[in-house]
C-alpha cells in the first residue's frame, strides 16, 4: 500500500501527463504548505482557491516570459503565502 506522499506524487505525475506538462517540476510539499497556510489563516476552502490562483499567476508570468517556470512559481507562492499571513494577522475582510 502506497503512502499518502507516494499517492500524491503519482497523482501529480498522472495529472501533469494528462495536461501535457510532463517536463514540469512540482514541489508537492510547497503546494501543500501553501494550502495549509491558506486553510488556517483565511478559511478552509481558501486552500484550493489560493493554490489555483498562485498557479495561474505563475503560468501567466512564465508564459509571458517574465520568469522561468521555477522562478514564477516560487514568486507566486511566496506572494500568496504572504497575503495569507497578512490576512490572518489583520483579520481584515473588508477588501475580500
Amino acid at each position: 500500500m502506497a503512502s499518502q506522499e507516494e499517492e500524491l506524487e503519482a497523482w501529480c505525475g498522472r495529472l501533469l501527463t494528462s495536461l501535457e506538462l510532463e517536463d514540469t517540476t512540482v514541489d508537492v510539499g510547497a503546494v501543500l504548505q501553501l494550502a495549509s497556510v491558506a486553510a488556517h489563516t483565511v478559511v478552509r476552502p481558501a486552500a484550493p482557491l489560493t493554490t489555483f490562483i498562485a498557479g495561474f499567476a505563475a503560468g501567466l508570468a512564465a508564459g509571458s516570459g517574465q520568469a522561468d517556470d521555477t522562478a514564477a512559481m516560487g514568486a507566486a507562492m511566496r506572494a500568496a503565502a504572504r497575503e495569507c499571513k497578512n490576512y490572518g494577522e489583520t483579520g481584515d475582510t473588508d477588501d475580500h
